[in-house]
């Protein structure tokens, strides 16, 4: 396990730096090989489903990036690096709901000295909601009865989902950047505070094979919220990573969720510990989880000021896979410094799948920015995909991208800008 205290954790990753640059763009041929030559190299495979012609497109990139064109990769050439988020983009359904869900059924959330401090920006409101329905019986740091209090538990998921009580008010309120945070999000981890890394992956490890046992389509019922009861892991998506670390590449995931949850999850598609990014909690001297978390560039350990969360996914790949340090981190880096693909599902993943110098994988869940970015396609590197199990229909209208599809820091809607300042047009849904 990795080694983790009260004050920091230590940030697990490869050494690794990004791709070496290559001269065309995704959608080129292949000049460097043969059609013989490019047949040795890993392949996608030919009997799993992709969209129109993006198989061949991500193929083009592998062969151009990994060892087919660079037979030294991680001996004296540094090897490429892809990034995917984890939630409907690994995996259909949330694996974070899936343990939240699964904790509410069998009692596991430890009741807080106060709801209020479990995060910064919580409202008297929620606090006030909270103490309400799940009561001050149970002693401080034992568990909810939540499998019976469906008040509780509603309550809780109610602010997970949402942000918001059951009643309508706002649980969180206050400052923080939009593109670094969102309050329910850090909150996930810091409802399991008094647990131990271990004992949150056993959580996650039952309600993992709970939610791949159950059949696609199915639900559940938390409190008296329904939700997917299933998941399943995108066989195209693992067939894409198991191609990637054939060719040579250092694949990586990075989540918002919490990163022993996402552990659990990666380890099947072949990543591992030091490969896998989300939220990491510090803890405290008996090893238990608290309500702080490891930082990124220049925000130390915190209260849930930066998860890997829209821009904070890309201030985590470049502290933690590139080294780069300080306020630095929060930037777009050089072309060596980045990674060669990115694929993600929300508007969560735009900026780091928008630094991707090969390919842009996006699976279409009707996210405005992520979408704008990708049917905009201004560097022809965009790779639309409907998602593989029950795909979303065809949004109707436009996004609203030259005027509210930007997420700004401050929480307000603009529209979305090319890297030369010009609006991008509103975009109609083609891939579905």
């Amino acid at each position: 396990m990795r080694n983790r205290n009260i004050l920091a954790l230590t940030l697990a990753a490869a050494a690794t730096l990004a791709a070496v640059p290559a001269a065309l763009p995704a959608v080129a041929a292949t000049p460097a090989n043969s059609r013989a030559h490019s047949a040795h190299c890993p392949q996608l495979s030919k009997k799993l489903t992709w969209h129109g012609d993006n198989r061949a497109r991500l193929q083009r990139m592998i062969d151009e990036r990994g060892r087919c064109s660079n037979p030294r990769l991680g001996h004296d050439h540094k090897r490429p690096v892809a990034a995917f988020d984890w939630d409907n983009t690994v995996a259909k359904n949330d694996v974070t709901d899936a343990t939240i869900a699964w904790s509410l059924r069998h009692d596991k959330i430890l009741r807080p000295k106060s709801w209020k401090s479990t995060s910064k920006w919580m409202t008297d409101a929620a606090d006030r909601a909270l103490t309400e329905a799940c009561g001050t019986e149970v002693p401080v740091g034992k568990p909810l009865p939540t499998s019976k209090n469906t008040a509780c538990a509603d309550e809780i998921f109610e602010i997970r989902e949402d942000g918001k009580t059951m009643s309508g008010a706002a649980a969180f309120a206050g400052e923080w950047d939009h593109r670094h945070t969102v309050p329910q999000y850090a909150w996930v981890p810091q409802l399991f505070a008094g647990h131990t890394v271990p004992e949150l992956e056993s959580y996650a490890a039952k309600a993992r094979k709970e939610a791949l046992a159950a059949p696609i389509g199915a639900t559940q019922t938390v409190g008296t919220h329904e939700l997917p009861g299933y998941v399943r892991y995108y066989n195209q998506q693992r067939d894409l990573i198991r191609t990637l670390k054939k060719a040579g590449f250092d694949v990586y995931i990075v989540s918002a969720g919490s990163e022993p949850v996402a552990e659990v999850w990666s380890r099947s598609v072949g990543i591992d510990r030091a490969h896998t990014i989300a939220i990491r909690s510090v803890l405290d001297r008996r090893g238990r989880i608290t309500t702080w978390n490891q930082g990124c560039g220049d925000v130390p350990v915190n209260k849930g000021e930066a998860i890997p969360y829209i821009d904070g996914k890309r201030c985590f790949i470049n502290q933690e896979i590139f080294k780069v340090k300080g306020k630095s981190a929060w930037q777009k880096q050089d072309w060596d410094h980045r990674i060669a693909l990115g694929s993600g599902d929300a508007d969560t993943d735009v900026t780091f799948v928008g630094d991707a110098t090969g390919a842009h994988l996006v699976l279409n869940r009707n996210k405005s920015e992520f979408m704008c970015r990708a049917y905009d396609n201004a560097d022809s590197r965009w790779v639309v995909n409907p998602m593989f199990i029950e795909p979303m229909p065809r949004k109707s209208g436009t996004y609203p991208c030259s005027t509210a599809a930007y997420n700004e820091h401050d929480g307000r809607k603009g529209p979305v800008l090319r890297d030369d300042g010009s609006v991008v047009p509103d975009q109609r849904d083609s891939v579905y």
